[in-house]
């Protein structure tokens, strides 16, 4: 079964919020990037999402230019697109799903910042399109919502998304499984 890698919203302009000191992996570009490199080298599909809320005046409006990828992440490659949605899932206002169609790919694994948010969402959309999901917990994070830390917001998505909506996997078990 062909397979994509979507990395979704690792970019600036969370780093840009006053939040960003109190995100559970502020160091998330690196389990990002042997995900990246483990997907190049299985000859995966990269996917690159950012999100953008154009005209808000925020961290997230393409004007202010905190909208990139996150400087020390690697860069995508001749042939992976970067999208940019303005939905909290990365199908609905991309062509993700037209695109995963055409290259014929039936295996998703995602990753990205706000675990619970934009990552878990495209989980969910993408299972619901029939795909088979890979959520890989250790690269993606997130940062509390009000009582709740962090780390608690991490495994209530895990459990909430585990055999309903998505496998759930590490970086090194698929490196591991790959090899």
């Amino acid at each position: 079964m062909k397979r994509a890698l979507i990395v979704i919203d690792v970019q600036e302009s969370f780093r840009a919020r006053p939040l960003w000191d109190r995100i559970a992996d502020p160091h998330i570009a690196e389990p990002v990037n042997r995900l990246v490199r483990l997907a190049r080298d299985n000859g995966d599909q990269v996917i690159w999402v950012l999100h953008t809320e154009p005209g808000s005046g925020g961290v997230f409006d393409p004007a202010l230019g905190h909208v990139r990828l996150l400087e020390e992440l690697e860069q995508p490659l001749p042939g992976e697109p970067v999208l940019h949605k303005t939905s909290h899932n990365a199908f609905t206002t991309t062509n993700l799903q037209q695109r995963l169609t055409a290259a014929g790919i039936g295996e998703l694994w995602v990753c990205g910042i706000r675990t619970e948010q934009c990552v878990e969402t495209t989980a969910r959309v993408g299972s619901d399109l029939g795909y088979d999901v890979v959520f890989v917990a250790d690269a993606t994070t997130t940062d509390p919502i009000g009582d709740l830390g962090a780390e608690a917001i991490i495994e209530r998505t895990k459990a909430v998304l585990r055999d309903r909506f998505a496998r759930i996997a590490t970086v090194a078990e698929l490196a591991a499984s790959e090899a």
